[in-house]
C-alpha cells in the first residue's frame, strides 16, 4: 500500500478546503448551480412571457436567466413562473 508523507497530505486537505470555499460560487471550476428562484406568480389565462416581463419590470435576458426550461410558446393557467432571484 502506497504512504504518503505528512507535507503532501497536508498539501491535499489544503486543496480540498480551497474547492469547498471556491465551490460556493463555482466559478473557478466552470460548474453551475443553476439559477435560484425567490419568488414565483403563477401564469393567468393570456400570459406571455413579455407581459409578465413588462409587469415586474424585468429584462428578457434575466426573466429567461431564472426562468431556463420555461417554453414561452407553451405557457399554461397556473404554471410557475420565477420572477425574483439569481440567473445563470
Amino acid at each position: 500500500m502506497a504512504r504518503i508523507d505528512g507535507a503532501a497530505f497536508a498539501t491535499f486537505i489544503l486543496m480540498v478546503i480551497v474547492l469547498m470555499v471556491d465551490g460556493s460560487t463555482t466559478s473557478g471550476l466552470g460548474i453551475g448551480l443553476g439559477p435560484v428562484c425567490t419568488q414565483v406568480v403563477g401564469a393567468k389565462d393570456g400570459d406571455t412571457c413579455f407581459a409578465v416581463e413588462q409587469t415586474f419590470n424585468l429584462t428578457s435576458d434575466f426573466f429567461t436567466s431564472i426562468n431556463p426550461n420555461l417554453n414561452c410558446t407553451a405557457l399554461f393557467i397556473g404554471q410557475w413562473l420565477c420572477i425574483s432571484g439569481i440567473g445563470n
